[in-house]
């Protein structure tokens, strides 16, 4: 059955801190796929990493001071408000009860895709969602396994098809690579050094402000 509504782009992680990576990712597939909007959802408690430096509530409002001024991405507190580990199979089901027919897109990078197959309940995603999967333009994906499996029997060449069916497909997409870590973003704030440009100017203030990662107050 074909689908009427634009896609929904859906971007999770800890975001501790958001940084110009992420976003930067989360505007090329809005615009590239013509998304009707991107989520970014700040887990609750990561079920595949330790947990967190800031508390679910800083990051969610670091996000939100991150995409103040962007009406393409929407800063989305469900796993946040569910609390518990935060397994997308949970938030897809909850967003399939709000949004039956509207084709929902899971965006990856591409090391989060390579270890697809860890994810809780990973075969039931692909029932609910389209898999996005970022990726630099020389990248090489793994030609026997599972994930090549994954993707002979999902992957898709154009667009047109995750507006067209609200889940199932599997699209590759290019974009530009922005070497920034979060990590490597928390410990240059706790040696005093300056971060700007690796994140927003707003989420920067935040972090000042409210002495996350232990930086001095100001």
């Amino acid at each position: 059955m074909h689908q009427t509504h634009k896609a929904i782009g859906i971007l999770g992680g800890t975001f501790d801190p958001i940084h110009l990576g992420h976003l930067r990712m989360a505007i090329e597939l809005y615009e590239s796929l013509d998304l009707a909007k991107v989520h970014i959802m700040p887990c609750f408690q990561p079920v595949h990493r330790k947990l967190p430096t800031a508390t679910p509530q800083h990051r969610l409002a670091m996000v939100q001071c991150a995409i103040a001024s962007e009406p393409a991405l929407y800063a989305d507190d469900r796993e946040i408000r569910r609390q518990g580990p935060s397994y997308m199979i949970d938030t897809l089901l909850q967003m399939r009860e709000e949004m039956p027919t509207t084709p929902l897109c899971l965006l990856l990078g591409i090391d989060a895709f390579l270890g697809f197959p860890s994810w809780h309940r990973w075969r039931d995603i692909l029932n609910h969602a389209h898999l996005i999967v970022a990726h630099r333009p020389q990248y090489h994906l793994p030609s026997t396994g599972i994930i090549a499996d994954l993707l002979k029997e999902n992957l898709q060449h154009e667009y047109g098809f995750i507006h067209e069916n609200p889940a199932g497909g599997i699209l590759l997409r290019p974009i530009t690579a922005l070497e920034i870590s979060a990590t490597d973003i928390r410990k240059q704030i706790a040696m005093g050094r300056n971060p700007r440009y690796l994140l927003p100017d707003g989420v920067y203030d935040y972090i000042k402000q409210h002495g996350i990662y232990s930086i001095s107050r100001i």
